[in-house]
């Protein structure tokens, strides 16, 4: 006859065998705590149903415009899910039924789970509700639209993982060792796709912080146009002159660029050179000259005066400012004031020179001889009265 050893019994097992023996005894002598606890309860989950109700009609009357800040917030209330709201409304009743240790500690466990997954939840929501705020309005594009796809991924990645973390370490286990591991990956993964990371980082800086949108007049190193598209890896941008250039959006957020869309003004500089023989009087009464012709224009002078002695001019300096940001006014202004300037001096008989340049001969002692001094008048002789 075999005769078996009986295991001892492990400490939870004790515990929980003790618990359901223990459990007829705790209805039997708290039952009308029990039922204020249900009550109290269903009052709290009811509450916090009403809550996310709230938050959901937040988004339906939002007029389809699914980024501003009450959408946010009452999107992010509504992603509350049942497990959270029965878990609260639990926890806080617990001491009203004086629950035995052992349910008190599932109570707690399970809470703590709840509690961290639902913040989880609720930061995820607001990061994509800021994301969705920062890109209303801009052109939809398949490359941008990827770039957030993803970043939404990435986000909620972290987050659970950040939760699922602390989740372990609360029910004792060692997560030292996984978060190094973690971090290693982390590392790796890094180092071996820095060139898609850079990408979309600078995607999303772009995205963000709206150097430019699509639409834009830009000035970028040599390349000057309007942007067609921003992409997940470059953006396209049309010249002046009908050409389509690609640039990297790294080597954008790399060197200085211009928006020229943002601005309000626009300046005309001109530079006006006229002849050593024009008398010092009219050359006096140029800038006024100038500064009329731009106010008839629609224009102000904001700056107008000589400015030196060029190699075959005297040369004056105009800057002309347009109150508008349209080349489209501008370049008609800057027409209209240049042919009135030429005709101007015109009037006044005032000459505009071109470089020229005039050579001196000198005598070995110094003194300025003029080229061919003896001039002798020309003959004209027929082929029939010279000879051949």
């Amino acid at each position: 006859m075999l005769i078996t050893a009986r295991t001892k019994p492990t400490h939870f097992e004790r515990q929980l065998q003790a618990f359901i023996g223990d459990t007829p005894d705790w209805i039997a002598d708290h039952w009308l705590s029990i039922l204020v606890a249900i009550g109290i309860a269903i009052g709290i989950a009811l509450f916090l149903h009403t809550l996310r109700s709230w938050g959901m009609r937040l988004c339906r009357n939002s007029d389809g415009n699914g980024a501003n800040w009450y959408t946010i917030f009452g999107r992010t209330i509504s992603r509350t899910n049942n497990f959270f709201i029965v878990m609260t409304a639990i926890r806080l009743v617990v001491n009203v039924a004086e629950t035995p240790q052992l349910l008190d500690k599932s109570i707690t466990f399970l809470f703590t789970i709840a509690v961290t997954f639902q913040v989880a939840i609720w930061i995820r929501e607001v990061i994509f509700g800021l994301i969705e705020h920062r890109t209303r309005g801009d052109s939809p594009s398949e490359s941008l639209a990827s770039a957030v796809g993803i970043i939404r991924l990435l986000i909620s990645i972290a987050l659970f993982a950040i939760a699922l973390v602390m989740v372990l370490g609360n029910i004792g286990v060692n997560v030292t060792g996984l978060i190094a591991g973690l971090g290693v990956g982390g590392i790796a993964i890094g180092l071996a796709a820095q060139g898609i990371f850079g990408d979309l980082i600078a995607a999303l800086s772009i995205l963000f912080t709206r150097p430019f949108r699509v639409g834009d007049n830009i000035k970028f190193d040599q390349t000057s146009g309007t942007v067609a598209e921003i992409g997940l890896k470059s953006t396209r941008v049309r010249s002046f002159d009908g050409e389509m250039h690609i640039i990297s959006n790294r080597q954008l957020l790399d060197k200085e660029l211009q928006n020229l869309t943002d601005r309000t003004r626009i300046r005309l500089p001109f530079k006006i050179g006229v002849a050593y023989e024009t008398p010092p009087e009219k050359l006096e009464r140029l800038p006024e000259m100038f500064k009329a012709i731009v106010e008839a224009n629609g224009a102000t002078a904001v700056r107008n005066g000589f400015v030196g002695f060029g190699a075959s001019s005297i040369d004056y300096e105009l800057i002309a400012e347009v109150a508008t940001g349209s080349w489209d006014v501008g370049h008609p202004t800057r027409d209209r004031i240049l042919v009135a300037i030429i005709r101007k001096l015109a009037e006044e008989g005032i000459a505009i020179p071109y470089p020229t340049q005039t050579t001196f001969t000198a005598a070995p002692d110094g003194r300025i001889i003029m080229p061919y001094p003896d001039v002798q008048p020309v003959v004209r002789m027929d082929k029939e009265d010279g000879e051949r």
